[in-house]
C-alpha cells in the first residue's frame, strides 16, 4: 500500500517499543495496526544496547503489520532523553518581496535567523517552532504573509539534542529494515492526539509520564513556549517499592498496576495489599496506604519538578485550561488528584483521540504517543514545508523482502 496512505508511528520508549499504523480514509484516520514489545535498550530515554533496542521495534512492527495486514518501510519516531532541552529564541529580517509584501521567503528567512543559535558541536536542532510574528510594530501575527512592511520578526521554540543520541534512535530503526521519515519530541507527539484546539489556545501543560522520563510541554496560544524533559518516571517508582517494601522488581512493578495509588487519601484504611518477599519466603500482607505513601512520594516529585520549571520559564500563569496527564503511569489511581493539588489547575488524564478503526486497541495513555505520531505525519505529509523532506539515516531503505532474507541468512550463519 502506498505511503500516502499509511502511516505509522513508532514510540521508542524506556519501558516499551509501541508501533501504530493508520491508515487514511476521506473521513480521517483509521488506526488498523498496534504492536507493543517490552523495552530492555534504553536508560532514561537513551539507546545503550542497540542490539535489543532494534529486536523490540522489530517485534512492535511485526505484530502491527501482521494486525494490518500490510508492510511498512518507514515510520515517525519519537525521541526522548533528558540530553533534549528546549529554548526560545527570537529572528528579524528586512522584507525584500515586491512593493515590501512579506512573502513565504521572508518567512523562512526570518525563522533560520531565529534558528542560527551557539550550539556546542555535539547538538542539534529537532524542531523550529514558531509562536508569532511581527511585522513593523504589530505583534501577535500569526500568519503575515501577503501584509504589508519593512521588518519581519518571528518568536520560535527550539528544542535540540545530542546529536549521538539522536542518531542512535534512527539507527536502530535503520537496523530494524526501517527508514526514519522525522524524529518526534515526545510531548509533541503526545499533543498531536490528546490536546484538544482550546487547550491550545488558552494554555495548557502536557505532562507525559513514561518509564524512565516525564516530558513536559506547554502551550498556549496555539504554539508551544516551554518543553522540558525530567529524568524520572515510573521505573523509578518502581523501584521505590521494590526497596520500600523489601519486594523483587517484576512483583513491584505488578503492585503499582494493581494496587497503585498516587493518593493517599482515596484509600480507606482497612485496605490491604499481597506482597511478595525476596528469597522464597512468605509473602506479607500490608497496608495499601503504605504502599501509595511510596508512590505519591516519588509522583509528588516528579510533578513538583515540573511545576518549578514552569514558573522558572516565567509561564505559570499560563495554563488557564489546565493540565493534561498521560503516559503509561498515568494510569494509577490518583495521578489526577495529586496534580490538581499541585498545579491548583483542572487536570484530566490524556487520551488518544482524532482517529478511527481499532480505536479500542489505542484508548489508553500508554498509546497516546505513538498515536499522535501517526496524526502527525498525516498533517505532515498533507502540508509539506518546501517540498518533500527526505528519511533520516545514512543506511539506505532496506525492503521488507530484503529483511527477510537477511534474517534468514542470519540463521543459517
Amino acid at each position: 500500500m502506498a505511503h500516502a496512505q499509511v502511516v505509522t508511528g513508532l514510540d521508542v520508549g524506556t519501558s516499551k517499543v509501541c508501533a501504530v499504523i493508520g491508515e487514511l480514509t476521506a473521513t480521517g484516520v483509521d488506526v488498523i495496526g498496534i504492536g507493543r514489545h517490552p523495552s530492555r535498550g534504553l536508560r532514561k530515554g537513551v539507546v545503550v544496547n542497540i542490539d535489543s533496542t532494534v529486536e523490540a521495534i522489530k517485534r512492535a512492527v511485526q505484530e502491527a503489520e501482521q494486525m494490518a495486514g500490510v508492510e511498512v518501510d518507514s515510520v515517525y519516531a519519537s525521541i526522548g532523553g533528558g540530553h533534549l532541552a528546549g529554548i526560545n529564541s527570537q529572528g528579524l529580517v528586512a522584507v525584500q518581496g515586491r512593493g515590501r509584501e512579506v512573502t513565504a521567503a521572508d518567512v523562512e528567512r526570518a525563522i533560520e535567523v531565529a534558528r542560527d543559535v551557539h550550539l556546542p558541536a555535539d547538538r542539534e536542532v529537532l524542531h523550529v517552532l514558531s509562536q508569532s510574528f511581527t511585522v513593523d510594530d504589530h505583534d501577535g501575527i500569526r500568519e503575515p504573509v501577503g501584509m504589508l512592511g519593512s521588518r519581519l520578526g518571528v518568536a520560535v521554540h527550539l528544542v535540540t539534542g545530542a546529536a549521538p543520541a539522536v542518531q542512535n534512535v534512527v539507527r536502530s530503526v535503520n537496523r530494524a529494515g526501517l527508514t526514519v521519515r522525522d524524529v518526534v519530541l515526545g510531548p509533541l507527539a503526545s499533543a498531536e492526539s490528546v490536546l484538544t484546539p482550546d487547550e491550545r489556545e488558552l494554555g495548557v501543560v502536557l505532562i507525559d509520564i513514561g518509564g524512565g522520563t516525564t516530558d513536559v510541554a506547554l502551550f498556549r496560544e496555539g504554539a508551544v513556549w516551554h518543553t522540558a524533559v525530567i529524568p524520572l518516571g515510573g521505573d523509578h517508582i518502581t523501584n521505590d517499592i521494590a526497596v520500600g517494601l523489601r519486594t523483587p522488581p517484576t512483583d513491584a512493578e505488578e503492585l503499582k498496576k494493581a494496587h497503585g495509588c498516587a493518593r493517599t487519601v482515596l484509600i480507606l484504611e482497612d485496605e490491604t495489599v499481597e506482597v511478595p518477599s525476596i528469597g522464597g519466603r512468605k509473602p506479607r500482607v500490608l497496608s495499601r496506604q503504605t504502599l501509595s505513601r511510596i508512590i505519591q512520594a516519588r509522583v509528588e516529585e516528579i510533578l513538583t519538578l515540573t511545576a518549578r520549571g514552569v514558573a522558572q520559564a516565567g509561564l505559570e500563569d499560563a495554563p488557564t485550561a489546565g493540565v493534561v496527564v498521560t503516559g503509561g503511569a498515568t494510569l494509577m489511581e490518583g495521578v489526577p488528584e495529586l496534580a490538581e493539588a499541585i498545579f491548583d489547575l483542572p487536570v484530566r488524564r490524556g487520551i488518544p483521540k482524532w482517529v478511527g478503526g481499532l480505536y479500542d486497541q489505542v484508548e489508553s495513555p500508554i498509546c497516546a504517543a505513538a498515536v499522535g505520531l501517526v496524526l502527525y505525519g498525516v498533517r505532515r505529509d498533507a502540508q509539506p514545508r518546501g517540498g518533500p523532506r527526505p528519511p533520516l539515516g545514512g543506511e539506505a531503505r532496506v525492503g521488507r523482502a530484503v529483511r527477510r532474507v537477511r534474517e534468514w541468512m542470519g540463521q543459517l550463519f
